[in-house]
Order: structure tokens, then sequence, then C-alpha cells
């Protein structure tokens, strides 16, 4: 069976019905035991690259390479408007992991520059937005603006675990980028848990009785939560 290919039908769908602007909405981070979750809304803007630019290499963050997603991020950054939200290990710790990407996408819708008038939505569940909104399961392979968003969290959470790394050495979260791998798993044995680190007693404790560590502080280092002026 060949695999789908990412389109726009779904937004078209939605323009059909009256809605005009439409954001994907994609997460990046519910599998790790460290690091945040990144959400990352996207409207394209497919009028302003009639040569189809915005669309060439959107897909499935999954299915590229560092180096493709790289590439699509730069072109989103172009001709996109792009918004990101987050969820710290303490909020996910607080509030359980579905909740926290819940809430790091309702972020990411409100952190465009203007209310879209539907959302698409990666997955099954769909947060509570103040516009119409539509879960569409494996959406990133489904829809263009969910490819986007999934392109933009994930490559924002990469570079967010690389910088971890210089400032929690050791565990390879430059590497594995927070993922259970074999590496981790000894580093953590080794080591212990760093502030980074969400779903451990220990490192909830540590993070309690220390500096808590926002991987915001990194996001906004890089200017990865970009203005609107930055993202279009």
């Amino acid at each position: 069976m060949s695999r789908h290919i990412a389109d726009l039908q779904h937004e078209s769908t939605l323009e059909a019905r009256g809605y005009s602007i439409i954001c994907g909405v994609d997460e990046a981070g519910r599998g790790p035991l460290a690091g945040p979750v990144i959400a990352a809304a996207v409207i394209l803007t497919p009028h302003s690259t009639p040569d189809g630019t915005l669309h060439a290499g959107l897909a499935d963050s999954k299915s590229l390479s560092q180096s493709q997603r790289e590439r699509a991020l730069n072109v989103l950054k172009q001709h996109a408007i792009i918004g990101i939200g987050i969820s710290e290990p303490e909020e996910i710790d607080r509030i359980n992991i579905l909740a926290a990407s819940l809430t790091a996408m309702q972020r990411a819708v409100a952190a465009l520059p203007y209310r879209p008038d539907a959302a698409l939505i990666d997955g099954n569940k769909t947060p509570e937005l103040p516009c119409h909104a539509e879960a569409l399961v494996k959406g990133d392979a489904k829809s263009l603006s969910v490819a986007a968003a999934s392109i933009v969290a994930k490559v924002t959470r990469d570079r967010i675990m690389v910088e971890a790394e210089t400032r929690f050495p050791g565990y390879g979260f430059a590497q594995h980028k927070g993922y259970p791998t074999k590496t981790h798993k000894e580093a953590l044995q080794k080591l212990g848990p760093c502030p980074t680190h969400g779903g451990i007693k220990n490192a909830a404790a540590f993070r309690a009785e220390n500096h808590v560590f926002q991987h915001s502080e990194i996001i906004n280092q890089h200017e990865m939560l970009m203005d609107h002026a930055d993202a279009v």
C-alpha cells in the first residue's frame, strides 16, 4: 500500500465550510524521560509562494532526516506564521503528559500573532481553543499544516536538548534528545537525574530544592520563540 503524502485537502475542506485562517498544531516530547514538551502552531501562506516553495520538503517530521527538517524550518520561518508553546518537566510531573501536551498546544496557538478560525490538531484529542478545532489522527502525515507544525516542534525541541547537554554534560542529550535509550538509562544509573528529567522522584525533589531549570530560557536564547516579524 502506498504511503499517503500530506496535502492541503483537510485545510481546503475547512475553507469550504467558511474557515479562512487555519493552523496546524503538533507536539514533540511525549515519550522522553527528560526535557519539555514543545508544541507548534503553523499557518501556511501558500499564496505567498506561487512556485510551491513553501510546500517543498514538508512531511511528517519523523520521516525526515535532521538536515531535511532544518531546511524545511528555514523555509517555514520565511513563508509561514509560527507560534510555539512549551510545558516544562515540573508541569508535566504535576498535571500528566497528556494534559501538558494539550496545554503546550494551547500556548502555541495563543502565541500566533492573530487568532486562527480553525485548528487541525495531530492526534485524537483537542485542547480547549478560542477557535474551531478538529483532531486528526496521524495528522502529520495527512495535513501539510500539521506536518509543518511537527517539523517546527521537533527541531525546536532538538535544539533545546542539544543545549541541555552543555548545561548537564554526561547524559548524552545531544544524541538521544532525552528519549529512553540504553545510553541514557546507563547515564541515569551512573549520574542520577538532573533538573531536566521528568517523571523521576529524585529529579522532582532536586528541582524543588534548587534553581528550577526552565527550557524556555534556551528557547529565548536561540530566539526560537519568534515574533511575527521574524517568522514571516
